[in-house]
C-alpha cells in the first residue's frame, strides 16, 4: 500500500478511535430519580426526650395491628410505630375530592407533630402513578401503606375515604371518625386525647 492510499486510512482510524473515546466521556449521567413519596423516607425519627403523653383510658380497645408495604416496597408493621409513640391513621384514595381538599392541611398538621405523633396514610382502590402525583401535588411528608387488597381498610371498618384513627401510645384505639374529620377539630382533639401539657 503507497504513503498516499495509508494516510487516509490511518487519519481515519485515528478519528474512529477519538470519537469512541468522546462518547464515552460524554455527557454525565442522568441524575437519578427522586425516591416514590411516602416510602422509608418518611418515617419518623427517634421520639423527642420531653414528648409527654396522656394515659390511655382504661378499657380503650386494642386497634386492629397490621403489617403493610409503602409505597417503595419498604414493609411497615403498625405495631412497632405505636409501641413508643401515637400514630394517626388516615384512609384515603388519590380521587377522593374531600381528601384532597383536607390533604394540604393535613400535611402541615403532620411536620408540626413531626416525631411526636406518628401520621400514616393508607391508601386503596387507587394506580401508582396518580397515588405519586397526588402525594407529591399535596407535599405528604410522611409514610404511606397501599393496601391494594383493602385489608387493612376492612379491619378499620373504612368503606370508603376519607376516614381517620387515632391510636394511643401502646396501641389504644383512641377514636375514629368514618368521613374524615377537619384538620383543626384533629388536632385539638390530639391536644385533649394524647399530648400532656408539660410542666
Amino acid at each position: 500500500m503507497t504513503r498516499r492510499r495509508l494516510l487516509p486510512l490511518l487519519l481515519a482510524l485515528l478519528l474512529a478511535g477519538t470519537a469512541g473515546v468522546a462518547g464515552c466521556t460524554g455527557d454525565p449521567a442522568e441524575p437519578a430519580p427522586p425516591p416514590p413519596a411516602g416510602g422509608a423516607a418518611a418515617l419518623p425519627g427517634p421520639v423527642p426526650t420531653d414528648l409527654a403523653l396522656r394515659p390511655a383510658p382504661e378499657g380503650a380497645p386494642a386497634a386492629p395491628a397490621f403489617t403493610g408495604t409503602l409505597t417503595d416496597g419498604t414493609p411497615l408493621t403498625a405495631a412497632q410505630l405505636w409501641a413508643d409513640r401515637p400514630v394517626v391513621l388516615t384512609f384515603f384514595s388519590s380521587w377522593c375530592t374531600i381528601c384532597a381538599d383536607r390533604q394540604d392541611a393535613l400535611s402541615e398538621l403532620a411536620a408540626t407533630y413531626r416525631d411526636r405523633v406518628v401520621f400514616v396514610g393508607v391508601a386503596a382502590v387507587d394506580q401508582p402513578d396518580d397515588l405519586q402525583e397526588y402525594l407529591r401535588a399535596h407535599r405528604v411528608a410522611y409514610p404511606v401503606v397501599v393496601d391494594e387488597e383493602q385489608a387493612i381498610w376492612r379491619s378499620y371498618a373504612v368503606r370508603e375515604p376519607p376516614a381517620v384513627v387515632i391510636v394511643a401510645k401502646g396501641g389504644a384505639l383512641l377514636r375514629g371518625w368514618p368521613g374524615g374529620i377537619e384538620v383543626a377539630d384533629l388536632d385539638q382533639r390530639l391536644r385533649e386525647l394524647v399530648l400532656a401539657e408539660t410542666p
